[in-house]
Formats: C-alpha cells, structure tokens, sequence
C-alpha cells in the first residue's frame, strides 16, 4: 500500500490527470533515466497546489510549473515516502513502460500471428497495413485471441471453394457452430476478406470489376456464392426465357415459358448452357419477359431478367453465360436507377448495350406517353455512352423498359 502522506501528496481522483502527466514523461524517456526537467503548463489550481507540497515552493497564481525530477527524487526519498518519482507513480497507478519498447514488443507479436496464417489467401490478406489492423479490432487488440481466431479462418478456407453448401452446415462442419459464419462474425469477415483477396490475384479483370461494383448489401452473399457457399440460397431466383442447354433438362421448363433458376440450383447443378457464340438479351424488369413470352413464346431468343440489381442469383446465372460463350446485350429504364444498374451489368458481367444509347433515349421521349418532366436532378453517368446522361437531363423524362417493348421485341424475334 502507498505510504499515506503519498496518497495525501499525490493521490486521488482529483489528481489522476497531473500523475498521467507525470507518467507519460517516464514512459518516453529510455530505461534506467529519468525525464530531467519537466515543464507542466495549464495546471489547475489543486494541481499547483500538489506540485508546490512536493517541491516546497509557494503555490503561486502561474499556470505553468518546471519541476527537477531528480529534486524530487530526493526529496520523496529523503522524507520516506518514496523511492523517486516514479516509484511514487508505480506506487499510485501501477507499474510505467517504456513506450516504445512496448511499441516494439506489440509489433513483433503481431508479426508473428500474421507469419502464422497457414492458408496462402490468408497470409497475403494480412500482409497490407489495413488487414492487420482489421484483424485487430476483431480480436480486440489481444494476439492470443488473434492466433485463435486466424487457426479458425484457416480451417474454413481450407474448405473452399464448396460445390454448392449452405453456410450453416458449413460453419457446423468446420467450427461446430452453425452460426459461427453468420454477418457479422469475426470468423466470417476475415474469411470474405481473405478469399476476395484470393480471387483479386486469380481472377479475370473482369471479375475484379464485379467484385468491386457489388451493391453493399449483396456483396458478402455474392462473395459467399463464388465460393460455392449458398447465403439464402432460395430468395430471388433468376428469371430466365429459353435458355438454351447441351443436355435435356425437364425442370428447365417448356420453350417458351418464363422459368425460375436458384441459386442453389445454378451453383450444385450448374447447367451446360449451350450458348456459345450466341446472344442472349438481359433486362431489367420482369414484364418485358412476359411481353416476350406472350409475343414470341418458343420463338423467342434466349432472355434473362435482373429484375433490377442483380442478386446473387442473377449474378451466378449471368457470370455461367458469359463463360459459356454467350454474347450478353443489356437493356434497362431510362432513369437515373436503370442506369445505375446498366453500369453494373456491362462493367461487370462484360455486356453490350441494347438499343440504349442516347439516339434510342430521344427516339423515346419523343413518343413517350407522359412529357411531364419526372427525372430528379440528380443524375448517373452512363459508362457506354457519355451523351445520355445528357440528353436526359434536357428531356427530364424517364422512359420505363415496357414502354419501348415494341422496339425490342423484332430484335428478340430476329435473333432467334
């Protein structure tokens, strides 16, 4: 216990910001030295008052105070209060070090878990600055916890990519939890940061364009899916019109009918789509579908519907495509989402735009129904063609993909 006239000198709430004060001199200066003369300014008035008891002087009205450490080693000691000092700070808030040797020490911890990572994805991840610290605040600063955490991302990576697991039955293969990769898990984050940086090394440029331009809530489901993982596996299945396959498969449906495909379903069974060399039309909205369908059925070359930004699904399906050989055209509206969504599909799954130039926008508005102007200020740049937007902006209406049906359907008809 610290001496009571230390307490008295020294102690207490009161005073815990000079003794920070104080401390934070020891913790800069090298081992075995002490600070030499110290220069504390805007003190209080109980702080002045405690530093004149320990150095004798008179308080004094001056804000700013130098104290001789080495006086005060003396002084505390000579009076037995106190070894020095510093001994007085241990005594009162435990023991002062040496900041950067602590520094030092935390470093070389951390670079030992991050050489610790057995997964070669894992290892590169942790080599970038922001990884790191990821890893972290994830482990709330502590290495221990970190190796841990690390030796379970490993045993899931090691595992990927999977034909088609649900993520529960994954997370409970693997780490005996089946919520132990659920958003917003520890485990889970550093497993879709490492595999991202996995695919950034092995992928096509553009699927690092896709990876990059994932709306923010499907990119750790889209992420999960390219691993093979199903997140959700039966919501918002792709809408599809005659896709043509290799082999016969019943559960396609009948030519002409709009069919559903799962995520489940593309990424267990993934179908050998027999597109090579052929076009295949991709829209926004599912009513032009059945527009087609109603129109053309059989007759009808092959669709494929986002039904606005594509989800995990869509995404799968339109990626299977493009691998296939598939040539895709993109249509969409002509308002400011319609574009945004447009950007993504053509940046990303390598799409070609379908009679969506700026031509085919003022063809349009000139028949379109409705001259009210309807489009925010706001406005998106069309990465394709660098006059829409414009010409947008001058009409100020927004052209739903419906409207121009009977534009597009001889180009659904004449492909075929």
């Amino acid at each position: 216990m610290p001496d009571p006239r230390l307490h008295k000198l020294l102690g207490g709430d009161g005073l815990a910001a000079l003794r920070r004060r104080l401390r934070a001199h020891f913790e800069r200066s090298e081992p075995g030295t002490r600070p030499g003369v110290v220069r504390l300014s805007s003190l209080s008035a109980s702080e002045r008052e405690a530093l004149a008891l320990l150095t004798g002087r008179p308080p004094g009205a001056s804000k700013s105070m130098q104290i001789d450490t080495a006086e005060l080693d003396a002084t505390l000691h000579n009076a037995g209060i106190a070894a020095s000092l510093r001994d007085a700070l241990e005594q009162l808030d435990g023991p002062i070090l040496h900041l950067a040797t602590v520094r030092e020490a935390a470093l070389a911890a951390w670079t030992s878990v991050a050489a610790g990572a057995g997964h070669a994805a894992l290892f590169d991840f942790l080599q970038a600055p922001a990884a790191l610290g990821l890893l972290k605040r994830l482990s709330n600063q502590d290495p221990a916890t970190a190796k841990r955490l690390l030796q379970r991302v490993d045993v899931v990576l090691h595992r990927l990519p999977c034909n088609g697991v649900p993520r529960a039955q994954l997370a409970a293969q693997t780490l005996g939890d089946a919520h132990a990769l659920d958003g917003g898990q520890a485990t889970a984050t550093l497993v879709l940061a490492a595999w991202r940086q996995l695919e950034s090394k092995q992928a096509s440029t553009a699927d690092i364009e896709e990876g990059s331009d994932n709306p923010p809530d499907e990119r750790s489901r889209e992420v999960w899916a390219r691993a093979g993982v199903l997140v959700n596996e039966l919501a918002r299945p792709a809408l599809f019109l005659n896709l043509p396959v290799q082999a016969h498969l019943a559960d396609l449906g009948a030519p002409g009918e709009p069919g559903y495909l799962s995520l489940r379903k593309l990424l267990r069974i993934p179908p050998a789509w027999d597109v090579r060399g052929r076009t295949v039309f991709v829209c926004e909205n599912p009513n032009l579908v059945a527009i087609a369908a109603d129109s053309l059925g059989a007759s009808c070359a092959p669709m494929v519907c986002t039904e606005g930004m594509p989800a995990a699904a869509q995404r799968a399906l339109l990626k299977q495509l493009r691998c296939a050989g598939a040539l895709l055209l993109y249509h969409g509206d002509f308002d400011w989402p319609g574009l945004r969504i447009a950007n993504h599909v053509i940046q990303a799954h390598g799409a070609r735009p379908w009679r969506l130039l700026a031509a085919d926008y003022e063809a349009a508005a000139i028949d379109a129904p409705h001259t009210q102007k309807d489009l925010p200020d706001q406005s998106v740049e069309a990465c394709w063609d660098s006059s829409l937007a414009s010409s947008m902006r001058k009409h100020g209406v927004s052209i739903a993909e419906e409207a121009v049906a009977a534009i597009l359907l001889p180009d659904l008809a004449r492909q075929r």
